[in-house]
């Protein structure tokens, strides 16, 4: 039986994904995450054979925590299962060290096939649509010089707009703490250590 802890912020989705999982027969669910916090603390208490997270994760993204996971419990395998076929995302999480990416919208004998072969050691477990993305990637046709998520992406437009962390936190509906760990995460990115700097090679770059 492949032991699984499932990270998704919501619910409803966490639940379908726990039934189509279970349904398999092969597969046991240990615990679910609503925060990528709440998902590394659950991996470090359970030690899980597969942990398969969402990319949009509150308080520690996928990506990051793909990285962590990889770095600390390098047992755990990583699954990454999204909404988004961002070339930013997928090439993040795999480099932190995820052994495949699927997207939401694939066969549900598809996603089980992945936790399985995942759980065996099995790497590129990937959607047919981000397949063909990695091949354009790959070829050079769209791989972006600095690689930021959608939210960092937010964020940085905020930014070039001159607002504060309480103005982009407002109109995210995040808190202020969390963007905060954004601007910071974009400062080492970019490689800045002023808003002015960012909002300067943002452009120079077309980040935005």
């Amino acid at each position: 039986m492949v032991r699984v802890i499932l990270a998704d912020d919501h619910p409803i989705v966490r639940s379908g994904i726990r039934n189509l999982l279970e349904k398999s027969g092969q597969v046991e669910i240990v615990a679910e995450a609503a925060t990528g916090s709440e998902a590394y603390n659950l991996v470090k208490q359970h030690l899980p054979d597969v942990l398969l997270l969402d990319m949009e994760l509150p308080e520690i993204d996928g990506p990051e925590l793909a990285r962590r996971v990889n770095s600390e419990f390098s047992q755990v395998k990583v699954l990454a299962l999204s909404a988004y076929d961002d070339s930013q995302y997928i090439l993040q999480v795999l480099e932190n060290g995820a052994s495949g990416y699927l997207l939401k919208e694939e066969a549900p004998q598809a996603i089980v096939d992945a936790v399985l072969g995942v759980a065996r050691g099995e790497q590129g477990w990937m959607s047919r649509k981000i397949s063909a993305q990695m091949v354009n990637l790959m070829r050079g046709e769209s791989k972006p010089a600095i690689l930021l998520t959608t939210r960092e992406h937010e964020v940085l437009s905020l930014i070039i707009e001159g607002k504060t962390n309480q103005a982009i936190a407002h109109e995210l509906g995040i808190s202020d703490k969390t963007v905060e760990k954004y601007v910071e995460s974009l400062f080492a990115k970019l490689d800045v250590s002023s808003r002015v700097e960012a909002a300067v090679k943002a452009v120079r770059e077309n980040l935005v």
